[in-house]
């Protein structure tokens, strides 16, 4: 098991690309602005794709225009292509990432093309990157499972990320997208991964639908990995992927391990909901409409857990967490119930 751990903070893009309601730019910015504050090293803070594919991505070239960057942190962003690449090398991005699927029915739903195709669409990108000198990032999609083909080989996985490192990927990045993976399939995929690759380049990525995020970074430590994605209060879902819920929350992730196994310096005060609904409290006095995103969450819990789920998922950005007492199943004393968590801000135009 490795000794230190690393955090690639992806709130920024993947917690907030599935949000429908459109977030203010300066929203994001002063989000990022308080990331970059917490000794957390790598910030994933958006992607130069099309917004009619992606709107919650639209201004992504004027958040790296604006924010404050802090020396040691990379500021990084997704490039689905050459355009987007070109794109992000204007903005000064420090490193890039590309995405594949194990998974074709992902991949056409995804970005329209077999897997074989989308890898190829990269090489015009990888050949820009390596003349300039900017470093990729791999990521692989449904890693376990897919939300339209059911379960993924191993075999598959291994096929993509090898051509992801081939290619010139520095880590790839797995991804379990609706977050199925187990303890037990993400060891089944680890042995078979990790002997052909060297565990070194490959970092995990667990959504936490299952509430087994934290239990699959314990494999993923055991079969040598080091770094792990997480985003801020829990934040994330992928518009491709239905049943995608919530990535690995930050702070979940630091508490579970403890600081000290962290190789960054942070600052846990800074990442905590309190200090971070101080902050937006007065971004968040805006004179303009306000509107809600209504999250449902079904899961098997207690009623006496709802306030902590409230504050794992974070309204970091947001200016205040509701909750409701109102559930779908009448019968309260069900082990599963859905609890609805109102995130109300208001925006206006920068």
């Amino acid at each position: 098991m490795v000794e230190t751990i690393s955090i690639f903070e992806v709130g920024p893009r993947d917690g907030l690309q599935n949000i429908k309601n459109e977030i203010p730019v300066n929203k994001k910015i002063e989000l990022i602005n308080i990331l970059s504050t917490t000794g957390i090293g790598k910030i994933e803070c958006g992607s130069f794709v099309s917004a009619k594919w992606v709107p919650q991505m639209r201004g992504t070239n004027e958040i790296f225009e604006e924010i404050i960057r802090v020396d040691g942190v990379k500021y990084t962003a997704l490039t689905p292509n050459l355009k987007g690449f070109e794109n992000a090398l204007h903005a000064k991005v420090d490193e890039v990432a590309v995405f594949a699927a194990a998974s074709e029915t992902f991949s056409q739903k995804n970005v329209n093309c077999s897997i074989d195709e989308s890898l190829a669409r990269f090489r015009d990108l990888f050949k820009k990157a390596r003349e300039k000198k900017v470093p990729v990032r791999g990521y692989v999609s449904c890693i376990v499972e897919c939300p339209y083909e059911g379960k993924i080989s191993p075999e598959s996985v291994l096929k993509v990320a090898s051509q992801l490192l081939d290619m010139g990927c520095y880590e790839v990045s797995l991804g379990d997208t609706i977050g199925k993976g187990t303890p037990k399939t993400i060891e089944e995929l680890l042995k078979v991964l990790c002997s052909e690759i060297n565990q070194k380049k490959l970092a995990g990525h667990f959504h936490d639908t299952s509430d087994t995020a934290i239990r699959n970074v314990e494999i993923g430590l055991k079969y040598g990995l080091s770094t792990f994605d997480s985003a801020v209060g829990g934040l994330g879902g992928c518009p491709y992927a239905p049943g995608a819920k919530g990535n690995l929350n930050t702070r979940s992730l630091i508490e579970a391990f403890g600081i000290n196994s962290f190789n960054e310096d942070l600052d846990l005060d800074k990442i905590r909901p309190k200090s971070f609904n101080n902050k937006f409290e007065e971004l968040s006095k805006f004179p303009s409409s306000r509107r809600d995103i209504s999250m449902i969450l079904d899961d098997y819990v207690k009623f006496e857990d709802i306030k902590t789920i409230a504050y794992n998922l974070e309204s970091r950005i947001l200016k205040d967490v509701n909750l409701f007492d109102e559930y779908k199943g009448k019968n309260i004393g069900d082990k599963k119930k859905s609890f609805a968590v109102s995130f109300t801000f208001n925006d206006s135009k920068k």
